[in-house]
């Protein structure tokens, strides 16, 4: 079949015409449509069965085009076959944490996928101040089990190239390097910010030494090929209850730094805690969930870092440095802090690029909802120039970070004092 965009008219008809989804539905006759995509780049549709609403799918199609910015800025489909691909190798090395694999579809450019009925988007459920108690454990899980067995630590130097060589990405990580680390902080058309944080934005547009660090993180981003990353991690790429964690949206996949999606999980949690200004009037119930927003993040990078070093000390067959190469007296105590370094150089480099992440969101082409849903323009100025002070300090002081608590203290310490 040759690519054309679906609609809600003719996705039923094509669903029917895939032998795989007979396996989901029993019937075809009651099958209802909905387009659900609010993202920046896709369609998404629910198809239902109506006479059994626990039979149901979704389907997301690639636009020959970036939706966020119209059809005068082209884009590969291929990004769906990254999506796949990234998918199913998620359900391979985190199973549970990703949604299932149904059916794809490479000349139409689709994906068919479990439809997580019982879930929702956890950046709207942390804007109503929902608690998840086993996120931390769960989305630490994840990051391990993506990030250490897609890398050199675990994979051989063939292994790790044959699997990077399928996931070159070159158009969204383009994307990626132009709208995180490059446009936001010069004139560029697509740019957009509240005008009550221009002076903000003009400075740091202006700040030389703010601008190398940028260009360093940047540099990072480009050539770091540590791992295979999600690259998109934000809060609005996972589905969740309060039993049960999924990672979606994985399109912009690639081999980067790991640093780079622990940051962007991080970072969009104290967005969340800034954006409660906004959203959270009583002053007492505010401190208790921003309160509960800092423990999460001070939970997930402990329990990763945790996570990390135990499935490296029993999982060492990389080629980085094999176990012949500890084979020595004080070898393992050498090896333990060689780790301690690395997990170290990791959260120096998370300062770094959730700094960066926090700017693009303020002064770029997309904000994110827990912001832009704030109404009062002047409450939503607020947290913006807060994520602004936040993320240069981030940037600027990641040399100097030795633990997360510095990290949460940088958050505290720019807090400290707003009133509103």
């Amino acid at each position: 079949m040759a690519y054309h965009p679906l609609d809600e008219n003719t996705v039923i008809q094509y669903v029917v015409g895939r032998p795989l989804m007979a396996k989901i539905f029993s019937n075809f006759e009651t099958l209802s449509v909905s387009e659900v995509g609010d993202g920046n780049l896709n369609l998404v549709f629910i198809v239902r069965n109506e006479a059994h609403p626990e039979e149901s799918v979704i389907l997301k199609q690639a636009l020959p085009f970036l939706r966020v910015a119209g059809d005068s800025w082209p884009l590969t489909r291929e990004r769906m076959r990254y999506e796949t691909q990234a998918l199913l190798k998620h359900n391979e090395l985190a199973p549970g944490l990703a949604p299932e694999v149904y059916d794809f579809d490479e000349e139409m450019s689709l994906v068919i996928m479990e439809n997580l009925q019982e879930h929702e988007i956890m950046r709207k459920g942390l804007v109503a101040r929902k608690y998840y108690p086993h996120f931390a454990d769960h989305i630490s899980t994840f990051l391990v089990n993506s990030l250490f067995f897609t890398s050199d630590l675990y994979l051989t130097g063939p292994e790790k190239k044959l699997l990077e060589a399928t996931f070159v990405n070159e158009q969204l990580r383009k994307l990626q390097e132009d709208f995180v680390y490059t446009n936001p902080y010069m004139e560029s058309e697509e740019n957009n910010w509240n005008p009550l944080v221009d002076d903000a934005v003009q400075a740091v547009r202006r700040d030389p030494e703010l601008k190398i660090a940028i260009a360093e993180m940047k540099q990072a981003y480009m050539t770091h090929a540590e791992a295979l990353i999600h690259a998109d991690l934000h809060t609005g790429s996972i589905m969740l209850n309060a039993e049960d964690t999924r990672v979606i949206d994985p399109e912009f996949s690639f081999f980067g730094p790991m640093a780079y999606d622990i940051g962007a999980v991080l970072q969009n949690l104290i967005l969340n805690y800034l954006s409660h200004y906004g959203h959270t009037p009583d002053p007492a119930e505010r401190a208790s969930y921003q309160a509960y927003l800092l423990e999460m993040v001070r939970d997930i990078w402990h329990q990763f870092a945790q996570k990390f070093d135990e499935t490296w000390k029993a999982n060492n067959r990389g080629e980085l440095v094999p176990e012949k190469y500890w084979d020595f007296p004080g070898g393992q105590e050498a090896f333990a802090e060689y780790r301690r370094r690395y997990l170290h150089r990791l959260l120096q480099e998370v300062a770094g690029h959730g700094g960066v992440k926090f700017l693009r969101r303020t002064m770029g082409i997309v904000s994110v909802w827990d912001l832009t849903s704030i109404e009062d323009a002047e409450k939503r100025a607020v947290a913006e120039r807060l994520a602004i002070q936040i993320g240069r300090r981030w940037v600027m002081e990641r040399k100097a970070v030795s633990s997360i608590d510095d990290l949460i203290g940088m958050v505290e310490e720019e807090c400290a004092g707003v009133a509103i």
